[in-house]
């Protein structure tokens, strides 16, 4: 069984697209093997600035040869139909068998293809492979009309077994397979032929290319690290750099050079992010944390040892950082006189076109941050300061050249302008988490501020109807959803979303510019916020409006839940997918979503988490089994009579032992569960119920529910539904599988 390996030799092959690159090339050509019928043992792919590379071990040597059988139409049928069956099989008539069947005659078709070699197929596949390659961006170049991401120099295709080594036969566009490559372009850059993955790999070693970019990480890692280490220093891990900087050298050599002392006042992230997207440097800090020295990499040993490339990339820097230094001064300098100029100039920053500027988003917040402050503990009017200040870096010089520094550098320019270390860290810590791992603030401050960055964004998008589309989400929409379950959950806070939702939706809605209108507008959607749109309170406060009214309150008072209950939807589809991840069933989510307080996170989850538990249970799970019982016997009935049974069933007519102890069973479980769900201890609630089990097990047991006597049965219907509306009482179990 032969093995194959396939190297595509270009120009320099973009970092970022290597990886991706390489596991296409396996997956199609593979696929391509597979579905003509050669099956392997084993593939690998690999990459480097200059060559996607593939083996393909254990291929066999040829196709089988198959035999088919078609079944086609009947004997009798029309011309057209024979003739396309004709076409479809590459047969003539002659060629057809005809057979008997259930209803008569009919055309049978075998067709016989005969195995192929191996060298054939792969040539096909691998001409396809390359001809339709998924890259993101491609090119064309001298006069043929192949496209590549870069000039595509040569091809090596190669199938090897005991006996040797064989060239598969294929030319695309005037480049012809061969069983040659070359190694590194400056050190190596000489051809040479090789006869198997193994010669291959190890020769491109001898000429200055580690094939595996693991490998090469592996040692920038290693070497860098040693080389800190020998001077007491630390390099701060950066997996993102490390992988693009191992896609950007074939033979990777570490260096470590100075930071120009005039910079090393500048902050830390400064210094990182400057060397890291200017440079590709790697920072290295002292044990205090602050960066002092760098490490690059390069990608040739030279006679110097890297003195002459240390200098260069040091000059270059030096440059980077002389920009840095003189914007961090500058930005200081108005941080300490008088922070308002940024706020001031946000009115001059679009947001989006149809929400405004910066400084109206920062209003918007600002005002959600007052009224969220209360649920999480904080002071209004410093929250209100807080979101006033939080956007200010972005009119930052600092921020403009560097924008993945907004909020670090906010935080640094509000220390200096004399403001609280709460309020400063908002800055950085609004925007958090980012991610699904990154962390979540806890300061009461940041916490609100944050929240109503996230609900603002969310709320206003859905305002002008800009959502998330299957996979397509421009805005991070999904990411700033899950922002708000996480700091809700992780902090474990309390908050009626659907009212900050309705508030925030009118606020993107409505404008006015009066002083006047806008304070009582500013109230409304308070009381909003706090009671909800259709409240009594919000209503009171319109009414104070005497003559003719502004044109905004009509939208107040003719305001629909459509959108925000649309957005609260979005919302249970992030939470299920983040309950989901902690293993939490979906139809116990769906049960818990079912219930009062949906739109309050952290009430839905404290009930999944114990009804998930309750139902891990035996006696969870048979009574879940029990309710459902007595539940669709009624429903049952109910349909089928025209009415409803849902008055209290009278204990007097209670003629059973067992239905006697199932009133007592109700009447001392309800007197349980109601304080418990009043302290929304959901686990005690649930205990509780499980009491349920055995009195309602011996009840069917025992007791006939259709009664001849109508009085008994309509008595018995009306004791189910106390049994359902008890249990349905802590969550909806009609929603519970099985």
């Amino acid at each position: 069984m032969p093995d194959l390996l396939i190297e595509l030799f270009s120009e320099e092959i973009p970092a970022r697209m290597q990886a991706r690159a390489a596991a296409d090339l396996k997956r199609l050509v593979t696929d391509g093997l597979v579905e003509a019928g050669l099956t392997y043992e084993s593939a690998g792919a690999f990459h480097t600035p200059r060559r996607l590379a593939l083996t393909v071990e254990g291929l066999l040597a040829e196709s089988p040869a198959v035999r088919e059988e078609r079944k086609g139409p009947r004997t009798d049928a029309p011309e057209q139909a024979l003739a396309g069956f004709l076409r479809s099989t590459g047969l003539e008539k002659d060629q057809l068998e005809a057979r008997d069947d259930k209803k008569g005659q009919v055309w049978f078709a075998v067709i016989d293809k005969p195995g192929r070699p191996a060298a054939e197929i792969v040539a096909e596949v691998l001409d396809a492979t390359v001809r339709n390659f998924p890259w993101p961006k491609s090119m064309r170049w001298g006069a043929g009309s192949l496209r590549w991401v870069r000039p595509l120099h040569s091809i090596l295709c190669l199938l090897s077994d005991e006996s040797g080594a064989t060239v598969v036969p294929l030319e695309i566009e005037g480049i012809v397979a061969s069983d040659k490559t070359a190694g590194h372009r400056f050190m190596a850059p000489e051809t040479f032929s090789v006869t198997s993955f193994e010669d291959y790999e190890t020769k491109l070693k001898r000429a200055f290319v580690v094939l595996s970019a693991e490998e090469r990480a592996e040692k920038i890692w290693h070497d860098a690290s040693q080389m800190a280490f020998a001077h007491g220093l630390t390099v701060v891990e950066d997996k993102g750099l490390l992988a693009e900087v191992a896609g950007l050298v074939e033979w990777p050599v570490v260096l470590m050079g100075d930071i120009g002392a005039d910079f090393l006042g500048l902050p830390s992230e400064v210094l990182q992010t400057s060397m890291k997207e200017h440079q590709k440097f790697f920072s290295v800090q002292n044990a205090g944390g602050k960066i002092v020295r760098f490490v690059t990499v390069a990608n040739r040993d030279t006679s110097d040892d890297g003195a002459t490339i240390l200098a260069g990339n040091q000059k270059v820097l030096s440059a980077r950082l002389a920009d840095a230094k003189f914007f961090w001064e500058n930005d200081l300098r108005i941080a300490k006189t008088d922070i308002t100029q940024w706020t001031d100039k946000l009115a001059d920053v679009t947001f989006h076109r149809k929400l405004g500027s910066q400084a109206e988003r920062v209003d918007r917040m600002a005002d959600l941050a007052r009224e969220i402050a209360p649920l999480v503990g904080a002071d209004a009017d410093e929250a209100e300061t807080a979101a006033r200040v939080a956007k200010a870096d972005l009119s930052s010089e600092m921020v403009y050249e560097f924008p993945e520094l907004q909020g670090v550098m906010g935080e640094y320019y509000a220390r200096e302008a004399e403001l609280s270390d709460e309020i400063a860290a908002v800055a950085r810590e609004h925007y958090q988490p980012l991610g699904p791992s990154d962390d979540v603030p806890s300061g009461p401050l940041s916490v609100a501020v944050a929240l109503a960055d996230k609900i603002d964004t969310l709320t206003g998008f859905w305002a002008i109807d800009e959502k998330p589309t299957g996979s397509k989400d421009p805005f991070a929409l999904r990411r700033a959803a899950l922002g708000v379950i996480r700091l809700a959950l992780e902090n474990d806070l309390r908050l009626p979303l659907d009212r900050f939702f309705d508030a925030q939706i009118l606020r993107h809605q409505i404008e006015t510019s009066d002083q006047a209108e806008r304070s009582l507008l500013q109230a409304v959607l308070q009381e909003i916020a706090r009671h909800g749109v259709f409240s009594s309170a919000a209503r009171a406060v319109v009414d104070q409006f005497e003559g003719d009214a502004p044109e905004w309150v009509e939208k107040v008072v003719g305001h629909k839940p459509d959108v925000s209950d649309d957005l609260l939807g979005f919302f249970h589809d992030r939470l299920k997918v983040f309950l989901r991840d902690k293993n939490i069933r979906h139809d116990v989510i769906d049960a818990c979503l079912s219930m009062p307080g949906k739109d309050d996170m952290t009430l839905v989850t404290r009930r999944a988490d114990a009804l998930q538990a309750f139902l891990a249970t035996e006696d969870g799970e048979n009574l879940t089994q029990g309710f459902k019982r007595a539940h669709n016997i009624l429903k049952q009935a109910e349909e089928k009579d025209g009415v409803e049974y849902s008055f209290g069933p009278d204990p007097k007519l209670a003629e059973d032992g067992a239905e006697t102890a199932l009133f007592d069973a109700l009447d001392a479980a309800e007197a349980e569960i109601a304080p418990a769900m009043e302290a929304e201890d959901f686990g005690a609630a649930m205990r509780a119920m499980a009491g349920l089990r055995a009195p309602i097990d011996a009840f069917f047991e025992t007791v006939q529910v259709n009664a001849d006597s109508q009085i008994l049965r309509r008595n018995r219907l009306n004791l189910l539904h106390r049994i359902s509306a008890t249990c349905l009482i802590v969550a909806d179990l009609t929603r519970i599988d099985g």
